[in-house]
């Protein structure tokens, strides 16, 4: 047995007795061991030994309405009875009823929908380049996008995430992407011009330390791209859908998107993702010029059209806001009880605190015995993004336990 009591070795593998298991058959991406997780309800999940936790990750601020829901359950259940799949040669009503209220949103004409906030990023720069080209004509392909953002993992998505930890391995990459400091309008001034297809830019970089725009950025974004005819795509994959106390974090800075891209809680923890177009965008396209096979499908539109409805109404949204900024609160008291604390990220309930990055590690392993989950965000900062129906009282009993981390782990 390991020390930790949660193992039993057999050879090079692991017998599976306890929570903690071995990586024995998936990609060494996902590291040596593994929590295994068997079920959830509200806030909380519990191990398969029956250890409950505390889930301040959300599945990386997917689970925004938490575990073990009977409507959503339901509304998957009742699709499932009627129509699973039909691939995108037809429609269904749950897909064509999600369109509509997600359209209605903004100033949009048409969704395509995916499986992933990386499938929609690569939808959107695909929408850009051609409607550059339709437009435009050739030579105006260019991507800008910024430092420490994250697009996702797929080859265009990955272009515009500017990580060597990422893009190294994976090269060549799509040429034409072109990388500028966050919240600089100086630089986006120098840098953007007439030759580029689209900015892609996140108002809260999720991945990378939780930095978030500035409203003077976002108004060099506005003037800049439009002075230059580039189309700005606001990934909005992990802060849309009231995660930050708004239904989309671009309102919270003034900044006027042409696409949106949505994906993590769209489908209450289905796979489901979504690009949205404006009207000019969408009038360029010729058929069959881009497609999914699986986004969209009748089952996964059907539970997030109750996760919109639960989302998107401003009574929510607005609960949200005021956890978020008791959360806020909370952590500033760990950063003055913690002189090795630095600063409070984020917005709303996607919130981060600035730590030495060498001692993030033990934080977070002593937060998880302690039954508590948490993330990280970039190098140094510790992520929380718990489900968006978390309590007062579960906020405060979070932080309590991250402060015994923090104790554990910094002293």
């Amino acid at each position: 047995m390991s020390k930790d009591g949660s193992t039993v070795e057999t050879g090079t593998k692991r017998a599976p007795y306890g929570a903690v298991v071995a990586n024995v058959r998936l990609p060494r991406q996902y590291g040596p061991e593994l929590l295994v997780l068997r079920e959830g309800k509200g806030c909380w999940v519990t191990d398969r030994t029956g250890k409950r936790y505390l889930d301040f990750g959300a599945g990386i601020a997917v689970n925004a309405l938490g575990y073990g829901r009977d409507d959503l359950t339901e509304a998957a259940a009742a699709q499932m009875r009627k129509l699973i799949h039909v691939s995108n040669l037809y429609a269904t009503e749950p897909a064509l009823e999600l369109a509509e209220k997600l359209t209605a949103s903004g100033p949009f004409e048409a969704v395509h929908f995916g499986n992933s906030g990386s499938e929609a990023n690569e939808s959107a720069i695909k929408y850009a380049r051609m409607y550059a080209f339709r437009t435009r004509g050739k030579g105006h392909h260019k991507l800008m996008a910024f430092s420490s953002g994250f697009h996702g993992r797929t080859l265009g998505a990955l272009s515009c995430t500017f990580s060597p930890k990422y893009q190294d391995p994976f090269r060549p990459l799509v040429p034409g992407c072109v990388e500028s400091p966050f919240n600089d309008a100086e630089a986006l001034e120098r840098s953007l011009d007439g030759s580029f297809a689209a900015v892609i830019v996140e108002v809260v970089q999720g991945e990378g330390g939780l930095s978030c725009m500035s409203r003077e950025f976002a108004d060099a974004l506005n003037t800049l791209c439009r002075k230059h005819g580039a189309l700005l795509i606001v990934d909005e994959v992990q802060t849309g859908l009231a995660r930050t106390g708004s239904l989309y974090a671009h309102r919270q800075v003034g900044l006027e998107p042409d696409i949106v891209t949505l994906a993590k809680p769209l489908a209450g923890g289905l796979p489901l993702s979504a690009t949205l177009l404006p009207e000019r965008v969408n009038r360029e396209l010729h058929l069959a010029e881009h497609g999914t096979t699986f986004g969209g499908g009748p089952v996964v539109t059907a539970v997030a059209l109750k996760v919109w409805e639960i989302l998107s109404d401003p009574e929510f949204i607005r609960g949200v806001a005021a956890r978020g900024e008791r959360l806020a609160e909370l952590l500033g008291g760990l950063k003055r009880d913690f002189p090795q604390a630095g600063a409070v990220k984020g917005m709303g309930l996607l919130r981060g605190l600035e730590l030495p990055e060498e001692s993030l590690p033990d934080v977070m392993a002593a937060a998880r015995e302690a039954g508590l989950l948490v993330l990280r965000s970039g190098a140094g900062v510790l992520r929380i993004a718990p489900p968006l129906i978390v309590s007062p009282e579960e906020l405060d009993q979070g932080v309590e336990i991250l402060a015994g981390a923090l104790e554990t782990a910094l002293g």
